[in-house]
C-alpha cells in the first residue's frame, strides 16, 4: 500500500523558503474532493498527515474521504488537533492532573519528566475576575488586586507550570478572555512547524471554544480529561460528523445587530437538532459578515447544540489577520498555502458550494432585535414582545418559561433605601446588567454600538438607577482601546458600565454581590428580578442567586435595559426614560444605525492598537512578574492549600489494569429530570455560606469572605467534591423541590449530596444517577464528571447526553447508559428508591444493550454509551489518564 502520508506530500515555495504540506486533492478524484465540505477536508489533512497505522490508520483516511457515503452511517475515525486550548478554570485542574501524573510515574517506577505536552499548549489565565468593585474609575485595578490576594497560589502553580512543562505558553492574568485572545492572537490559522505547513486545528476545555471556527480554524470544545489525552499525544476518536449546510442570504437591518443574528440562528438550529454534527455556513450573506459576526455565531455553537460552527477562510478573513498585526509574510503564506489545498472559500461563488448532510436557510433581512431568556439561551424573545412574554412567563408553570406565580402575588412591590434615596422594586426589575463574555466583546460592531448608545442616552439626559449593577468587562485591552479612541468610554462610565477587568466575569458567575438594600428587597417580596448580560449562558443559579430570570442580549440591549431599570417594558409605546425635565425620551431616540457604527468602527479599530496589545501580553502585570514559582520537575504539594492539592485519581493505582467490578445493589443519588447542566452538577459562582464546601473552608479558619468561588478553587478536589450538586436550582425527584439535597434512601434523611455520598461509602454502597434528557448539557465542566466520580457515582441512567459531558463519564471510569428509545424512568415506573444491578460484560462492545435489575422487581435493558473500542479501552483501565499513565511506563 506504501505510506500515503508521503505518497501525497508536496513542495510549496514562498519567497524562497520551501514548505512540505499534504496534497490533499490528490487523494481522491477532483470531482470527490470538491463534494467534501470544508471543514471535513480539515479532519482529512490531519489524518493523512497523522497516518501512522497505530493510532491513525489508512482506514481512518478512506473513511474521511469517502465523508458523502460514511457520514450516513456510524463511522468511526481518529482526529489529531494541531494544539489545545486551556482556559483558567479548567486549565489549572488539567496542570495539577500533569502534575499528579508525575508523581504517579515516579511511583510506578517510571521518569516523570516524559509528562510533558505533546502538542503546542495555550493556557489563558482568564475567569479569574470577580465584580467587586463596578462603579469607580479604578474598578479595573481594584478588582485585579484583588483577585492576585485570592489567587496568587492559583496563579504561582500556574507560573510553575510553565516553567516545568514543554510546549505550554500562559497568558498572564489581566488580559483577556481567552476564546478572544485565541481570536486576536494565538490563532495561527495555518501552523509552520519543522518545515510543514497544516491548517490550525484545536480542542480546548471550554465548550465556547468554537468561537474560533468564525476564522476559519477549526476546533470544538472537549472535557479537560479529554483534552489531556490529546496533551499527551492522543488522537480523538470521533464519530464521522454529519455537515449540517447552513445557506445565509441578504444583508442585516439597519436596527439590528450581530448579537439578534446569532440568538435568531440559536434558536433555529436548537430546533432543528444539530446536536453532534457540523454546522458549515456558506452563501453569499457570509461574505458581508465580518469576521467578529462570524466568531459571535460561531462562540454561539453550544447553545445551538453542534460540535463546531465552521466559517471557511476567505478574504473577510486573511483582512481580519491584517487588521489585528499579524506579520504580512506569515498572512500572505497562509493565503497561499490554502489555495492550494482548495481550502480558501469565495462565499459568492456557489460553484464552490460542497455537498451538505442537510441544508438550512436564513435571511438576514428577517432578523430583528431580540433577547433570549428567561433560562436557556436557545429561547429567543423578540424586543417587541418582551413585555408581554415576560408577563406570561410569570404565571406560567414552574419550568424553562415559567416562575408559577400566583395571580395576587404579580403586583408586588418592595420600598427601599439605597445611597439615601428612595427606591422600589417590582418583578422585572433589573439589579445586574453587564456588557461581557467573549460572545460580544469580540464584536466590535456591537460594542462601540454600545458606546454610541450611551452617548446618545447621557446627551438626551437619560441615567441608570445606582443599585443596578452595572459593569464592562471587555475581552480583551484592545476593546478599551478602540472605546477610548472613540469617545464613547466616558459615557458608558456615566452610565455605570465602568471597565471592571477583563475577563468572563459575569458570564460565568463572577457577578460578584448585590447591594443588601437590593437582597433584602427581592427577598422580602420573592421578586423575579432580573439580570440582562451581553453573555450566552442564563441558566438558573449561574449568574447570580437572586436574579430568577436572566437575558441574554446585545451590548446596546443590555444598556438600555440598565436605563429602563426593567424588562416589563415595551420599548414601541413606553418611553425608556425621561430627562431632568420630565420629557419622555424613546429607544427610537437613541439607537445607533448599522452604518453609523461600522462607520466608526472603520475609523478607530485599527491594527496598531493590537499590536501594542499583544506586544506585551505575556509579560504580565507586576504583580504576575513578582510571583517566584518552584523550578522543580515535581510540584511540592501544601498540605494546608485550599487551593491546589494533589488529587486522588491515582493514588491506588497500579501497573497492572484492574480487575473488573460489577455494578451490585447500587443506590440512586440523585433522582433528575431533563436538561441538568453542569452548572447544576458542578457549579461556577460563590460559594454559598451554609453548604458543604463552606463548612470545609470554615474548619480550616477561613472566613466567608476568602472562600472566593468554585472556579477559583478548582485544584482542591475536596472543594469541588463538596460543590458537585451543590446548586441551589438543582431539581431532585427525590425531595420533590429544588435545593441541593438529597435523601439517603436506607434512613430516609433529607440531607446535602456531598453528606449523603459519603454515608453511602461508608455503607459500602455503590451509587447511580437516573436522570432525563440532555444530561450534562452546559459548559464543559471536567468536575462535572470528577466531582461524582470521588462521590461514589459508578453509573448515569439518562435519556440522552451532552456530547463533552458523555466524555468526560467516559474519562473517569463512570459508566454512561441510555434508556432503550421510548422509555425513561417514568415509563419504566421507577422512583428512584430501588437498589440497581448492572449487568456489564466482560466481552462488551460499543453501544451494546446490557440488563438492569433492581430489587424491586423491575428490569429492562439500557445501551452502554462507549461509542468506540478506544472509549472501552479508557473505562477498563479506569479512566484516560489511567490509560495514558500505564501506556507512558509499558
Amino acid at each position: 500500500m506504501g505510506d500515503i502520508k508521503e505518497k501525497l506530500t508536496s513542495v510549496l515555495d514562498i519567497d524562497g523558503s520551501s514548505f512540505k504540506y499534504i496534497d490533499l486533492p490528490r487523494i481522491t478524484s477532483e470531482d470527490v474532493y470538491n463534494r467534501l465540505p470544508f471543514s471535513v477536508r480539515v479532519l482529512l489533512e490531519s489524518a493523512v498527515r497523522n497516518c501512522d497505522e497505530f493510532q491513525v490508520k489508512k482506514s481512518d483516511v478512506d473513511a474521511i474521504a469517502s465523508w458523502e457515503k460514511t457520514s450516513k452511517v456510524t463511522t468511526e475515525v481518529k482526529f489529531k488537533p494541531a494544539r489545545v486550548v486551556l482556559q483558567d478554570f479548567t486549565g489549572v485542574p488539567a496542570v495539577v492532573d500533569f502534575a499528579a501524573m508525575r508523581d504517579a510515574v515516579q511511583s510506578l517506577g517510571g521518569s516523570p519528566d516524559k509528562i510533558n505536552p505533546v502538542c503546542p499548549v495555550d493556557l489563558v489565565i482568564d475567569h479569574s475576575v470577580q465584580v467587586d468593585y463596578n462603579r469607580s474609575s479604578d474598578a479595573a485595578r481594584k478588582n485585579q488586586e484583588k483577585e492576585f490576594e485570592r489567587n496568587s497560589e492559583r496563579f504561582l502553580f500556574l507560573k510553575w507550570g510553565a516553567q516545568a512543562f514543554k510546549n505550554m505558553t500562559i497568558v498572564p492574568p489581566g488580559c483577556g478572555i481567552v476564546h478572544q485572545v485565541n481570536l486576536e492572537y494565538l490563532a495561527r490559522v495555518v501552523f509552520d512547524m519543522e518545515g510543514w505547513l497544516y491548517p490550525d486545528s484545536l480542542v480546548g476545555t471550554d465548550s465556547h471554544t468554537t468561537m474560533i471556527n468564525g476564522l476559519g480554524v477549526l476546533g470544538w470544545g472537549v472535557g479537560g480529561i479529554e483534552a489531556e489525552a490529546v496533551m499527551l499525544g492522543q488522537a480523538i476518536s470521533m464519530v464521522l460528523p454529519q455537515v449540517v449546510g447552513y445557506k445565509i442570504s441578504g444583508k442585516i437591518d439597519a436596527l439590528a445587530t450581530s448579537t439578534d443574528v446569532v440568538l435568531t440562528i440559536t434558536k433555529h438550529l436548537r430546533g432543528a437538532g444539530v446536536v453532534g454534527k457540523f454546522v458549515e455556513f456558506f452563501g453569499p450573506g457570509v461574505a458581508a459578515l465580518s469576521i467578529a459576526d462570524r466568531a459571535t455565531i460561531s462562540n454561539m455553537c453550544p447553545e445551538y447544540g453542534a460540535t463546531a460552527g465552521y466559517f471557511p477562510v476567505d478574504v473577510k478573513s486573511i483582512e481580519y489577520l491584517k487588521k489585528t498585526g499579524r506579520d504580512s509574510k506569515k498572512v500572505e503564506m497562509i493565503e497561499k498555502y490554502l489555495r492550494q489545498v482548495k481550502m480558501f472559500r469565495d462565499f459568492t461563488n456557489e460553484n464552490e458550494d460542497p455537498v451538505f448532510s442537510q441544508i438550512l436557510e436564513l435571511d438576514l433581512a428577517t432578523i430583528v432585535p431580540s433577547l433570549s431568556g428567561p433560562k436557556r439561551p436557545h429561547d429567543r424573545v423578540s424586543v417587541s414582545e418582551m413585555k408581554k412574554d415576560f408577563k406570561e412567563c410569570l404565571v406560567n408553570k414552574v419550568g424553562f418559561k415559567g416562575f408559577g406565580l400566583p395571580s395576587g402575588k404579580l403586583s408586588t412591590k418592595v420600598p427601599f433605601t439605597f445611597e439615601k434615596q428612595e427606591f422600589t422594586m417590582n418583578h422585572g426589575s433589573v439589579v445586574i446588567a453587564a456588557i461581557t463574555s467573549c460572545t460580544n466583546t469580540s464584536n466590535p460592531t456591537v460594542m462601540l454600538g454600545a458606546g454610541m448608545l450611551a452617548r446618545n442616552a447621557v446627551q438626551k439626559g437619560l441615567k441608570v438607577a445606582p443599585y443596578i449593577k452595572t459593569s464592562l468587562s471587555p475581552g480583551s485591552g484592545v476593546v478599551t482601546y478602540y472605546l477610548e479612541d472613540s469617545g464613547v468610554l466616558p459615557y458608558l462610565t456615566k452610565l455605570g458600565f465602568d471597565v471592571v477587568g477583563y475577563g468572563c466575569m459575569t458570564c460565568i458567575g463572577n457577578s460578584g454581590p448585590l447591594p443588601e438594600p437590593v437582597e433584602e428587597a427581592i427577598v422580602k417580596g420573592e421578586l423575579v428580578c432580573c439580570g440582562v448580560l451581553s453573555g450566552n449562558r442564563n441558566f438558573e443559579g449561574r449568574i447570580h442567586p437572586h436574579t430568577r430570570a436572566n437575558y441574554l442580549a446585545s451590548p446596546m440591549l443590555v444598556v438600555a435595559y440598565a436605563i429602563a431599570g426593567t424588562v416589563d417594558i415595551d420599548f414601541q409605546t413606553e418611553p425608556i426614560g425621561r430627562n431632568e425635565d420630565g420629557r419622555a425620551v424613546y429607544l427610537r431616540d437613541i439607537w445607533p444605525t448599522r452604518n453609523e457604527i461600522q462607520e466608526v468602527e472603520k475609523q478607530f479599530v485599527l491594527p496598531k492598537m493590537f499590536t501594542e496589545v499583544y506586544g506585551k501580553i505575556t509579560t504580565g502585570t507586576e504583580q504576575w512578574r513578582a510571583l517566584s514559582a518552584p523550578s522543580s520537575v515535581l510540584y511540592p504539594w501544601r498540605d494546608d492549600s485550599t487551593y491546589v492539592r494533589s488529587p486522588p485519581f491515582f493514588k491506588t493505582m497500579t501497573r497492572d489494569l484492574p480487575s473488573f467490578e460489577p455494578i451490585k445493589d447500587a443506590n440512586v443519588l440523585l433522582f433528575l429530570g431533563d436538561s441538568v447542566t453542569t452548572d447544576h452538577i458542578s457549579p461556577a459562582g460563590s460559594i454559598s455560606r451554609t453548604c458543604p464546601a463552606a463548612r470545609y473552608l470554615a474548619q480550616r479558619g477561613l472566613k466567608p469572605k476568602d472562600f472566593n468561588s468554585y472556579g477559583s478553587r478548582r485544584g482542591n478536589d475536596e472543594i469541588m467534591a463538596r460543590g458537585t450538586f451543590a446548586n441551589i436550582r438543582l431539581k431532585n425527584k427525590l425531595i420533590g423541590k429544588e435545593a441541593p439535597k438529597t435523601i439517603h434512601v436506607p434512613s430516609g434523611e433529607v440531607m446535602d449530596v456531598f453528606d449523603a455520598a459519603m454515608r453511602y461509602k461508608d455503607e459500602s454502597s455503590q451509587l447511580i444517577i437516573i436522570a432525563g434528557k440532555d444530561y450534562g448539557s452546559g459548559s464543559s465542566r471536567d468536575w462535572a464528571a470528577k466531582g461524582p466520580w470521588i462521590l461514589g457515582v459508578r453509573a448515569v441512567i439518562a435519556e440522552s447526553f451532552e456530547r463533552i459531558h458523555r466524555s468526560n463519564l467516559v474519562g473517569m471510569g463512570i459508566v454512561p447508559l441510555e434508556f432503550k428509545s421510548g422509555e425513561n424512568a417514568v415509563s419504566l415506573g421507577l422512583t428512584g428508591k430501588e437498589r440497581f444491578s448492572i449487568n456489564i460484560p466482560e466481552d462488551l462492545t460499543p453501544g451494546a444493550s446490557v440488563n438492569v435489575t433492581s430489587d424491586s422487581g423491575k428490569e429492562f435493558k439500557a445501551i452502554v454509551r462507549f461509542d468506540t473500542d478506544v472509549e472501552l479501552e479508557y473505562f477498563r483501565n479506569g479512566g484516560i489518564l489511567n490509560y495514558m499513565i500505564r501506556s507512558m511506563i509499558g
